[in-house]
This record gives structure tokens, sequence and C-alpha cells, in this order.
């Protein structure tokens, strides 16, 4: 099968309400939707994570990948990207994440051209259904919808999810400046969903050690099953682990100094950030080989996140739930999103490839929003509106 053609669309998912986080508000996520055509008219499809990626794509990969074999993947890496190490290089970050989207459409062709979903492709499954969290946090108010402003409400919103949709597993923010209000939401979730609800926590690298080292006191005895980001870097993170048994998870993908420090305990990545399916599954393997624990990333479209339920489909490694935001998110590029899990799974798709379509009015609606308002600002303070935060926030 030769590559005969490469769209690359930018995209904005927005949530039904902006959150609060470390860096400030967020009101949604903005992407990059690729698709490779081949000369025999499979579509595979792929997701970046930056609007930023189409250019790349479009200007950059897709005059050296027209016409080459789209079974062979390594070739077009090489044609793509100069040699790398892991992610800490000289070669561009944005290039290895967007080569990544480009991947991932390319592993879907290969399912497609087979018959068989990815998980066949990684070697088997071994769960027919994924477990996610659902997500919290302190939310602005959006045409009704979200405005949790104060534990109480937090807990009221999780109390609802739990009703609604069966869930049990949490994860959220406690990335206040006074982390008196994240305590206390914590504090509320644990007496109020009870002892045998997974709570885990993302504090996005908004604390100082020392400020770090007050709260783990304070939540310790709450049974937290992850915390991540509490800190800025591993080594701090080192240092916090002697006052601490609770288990640390991060974004950063250095398994070297991972095992070389002794935390974190667990990685939470998408695909793009190693640069695609195929490393990613090294990745896990690595993880799995060093005893540490790997989920999966939150805040996109059904097309990434439907990769990551063939990954932990076919990964008896990964037995922790993986992040979603998927409550929070009305709106999908595919046909089957927004995916909504019931009593904590998703089931794992079982068509050729990534196992879901395109909706090209789902995606023309999605673009249409990009280009009238722009990409979303992941780092717009409410507080000082132009003006950027800097960490540790206390």
């Amino acid at each position: 099968m030769k590559i005969a053609a490469i769209r690359a669309t930018p995209v904005n998912i927005p949530l039904e309400a902006p959150y609060l986080w470390s860096y400030g508000s967020l009101a949604g996520f903005s992407k990059t939707i690729v698709e490779v055509e081949t000369s025999d008219g499979l579509v595979g499809l792929g997701e970046g994570p930056s609007p930023a990626n189409a250019a790349t794509i479009l200007n950059g990969f897709a005059p050296r990948l027209i016409g080459q074999d789209a079974f062979d993947i390594a070739a077009c890496e090489r044609l793509c990207l100069p040699s790398w190490r892991g992610v800490y290089t000289d070669v561009d970050f944005a290039g290895i994440r967007a080569f990544g989207a480009v991947e991932m459409a390319l592993w879907d062709l290969r399912g497609k051209a087979a018959g068989r979903p990815l998980h066949d492709l990684f070697g088997g499954r071994v769960r027919d259904a994924v477990a996610f969290t659902d997500y919290f946090s302190f939310r602005e108010e959006k045409d009704g919808v979200g405005g949790e402003s104060d534990p109480q409400a937090v807990l009221d919103y999780c109390l609802r999810q739990k009703e609604r949709f069966g869930t049990t597993m949490f994860e959220g923010k406690l990335s206040t400046a006074d982390p008196a209000p994240s305590i206390r939401t914590l504090e509320l979730l644990r007496d109020g969903l009870g002892e045998d609800a997974i709570l885990r926590i993302d504090s996005n690298k908004a604390y100082s050690l020392a400020t770090a080292t007050r709260i783990a006191r304070a939540i310790e005895p709450l049974g937290i099953r992850a915390w991540e980001d509490p800190v800025a870097t591993f080594e701090d993170m080192a240092k916090l682990r002697r006052h601490t048994a609770i288990p640390f998870s991060v974004h950063t993908p250095d398994l070297r100094r991972a095992v070389a420090l002794g935390v974190p305990d667990a990685f939470c990545t998408d695909v793009n950030v190693h640069g695609g399916i195929g490393r990613a599954l090294k990745f896990i393997a690595a993880c799995e080989q060093m005893g540490l624990d790997f989920w999966c990333y939150s805040g996109d479209s059904g097309i990434a996140s439907s990769v990551y339920l063939h990954l932990a489909a076919a990964h008896d490694h990964i037995r922790e739930p993986s992040q979603s935001l998927f409550h929070m998110q009305p709106f999908d590029v595919i046909e089957e999103g927004p995916l909504r899990p019931r009593g904590n799974l998703v089931p794992v798709p079982t068509s050729p490839g990534i196992g879901v379509t395109l909706s090209q009015d789902k995606l023309a609606f999605c673009h249409r929003h990009f280009v009238e308002h722009g990409p979303f600002d992941k780092f717009h303070d409410p507080d000082r509106p132009g003006v950027f935060r800097r960490l540790p926030l206390s």
C-alpha cells in the first residue's frame, strides 16, 4: 500500500465548563486530526496533541511520505525525523509528537488492511473493557454547567457521577495556591464516597517541596492511590518520598531517572510523546521490566483515546485505571464519541484498526470552532488575564 494523500485538520475539543489547574483555567483542548489515505482507498486516522502539528505534517512530512509504503513505519520515520534517543535530544520535540500522529494513522491502516483490531496487532486482548477514572476539579460556570467553587460542590458533583454512571474511580486537581480547600475536598470525597473508592490527585507541579511535604502529611491518611507531579522535579520527588508512602506518577517519560532515583512509581503518557505507538509499546514493556506502573493520558478525542483502549486491552501490566475527562467532553470527532464510561469501564473496540469512524460533520464543527475562536489557551489565568503564572504556587 502506497501513501496517496495526507490530511491534517486543526480542531478544538471544548469542555462543558472550564476547570482550574495550577496554570490557570482550561476550557478545552486543541488538537490535529490526521487522515492518511492509501492508493487503494483505505484511510488511517491519527491525532496530534497540538494544532501546530498540522503545519508540520502538511508542509514537512507529507511531501516526503507521499508514494511511500504505508506499512514501512521505520522508513517513514527516517524520512521525517533525525536519529533520536528518547525525547531529550536535539530533535525538535514538536516534530516527534507530530510524527506520532502520522504513525498512529499508519498503525490504523495496518489493522484495517489485516482486518484486525489494534490490540490483536499488539499481541492479543487480555481484557474486554478498560477502567478509567472520572475527573473532578474546581470549575468555572458555563451555560449553567460547572461552577463547583468549593469542596462541598465538588463532592456533590462526584456523588452525581457515582449515581448516574456508577463511577467509583476518581482523579482530580490538587493545585490551589492555598492547599487548604483542596485538602478539604479530598477529606469530603473520602468520607462521602467511602473507603473503597479510588482517589488519585494531580498537582501539575504546583508546589514547592516544603508545601508538598505539609500536604502529604495531611492527605496520607485518606488513602490516596497516586499523586501526580506534586513537585517540579524527580529529585524533589525523591526527597518528598522520605515523608510519605503515597505513590507518585508523572507525565515526563524519563525512565532512566526514575530507576536511578526510585521515583516516580508510575508514568501517565500519550503515545505522541514517545513518537508514536511503536515506541510507546517499547516504553510500556520497559516499565513492566522495571516494575513501574503505566496508564494513559486524558483530554484527547476519541481517536487517541481508543488507541489507549487497545494498549490497555493488550497489556496485563496496565493494571491501574487510565485518566479520562470523558464525562466533561460534550464533543468529539468520531461517530462513536464522546466515549462514556459506565461502572468505570469503556468497552474495547473490536473493528479493524483503531476501530472508530471519523465523522466529517463533527470534524467540521470542531475545525470551525478552532477557526472562529483560535486554539484554547491552556495557561489562561482568570485572576490575571494576559499574565502567565509562575510555579510553585506555594
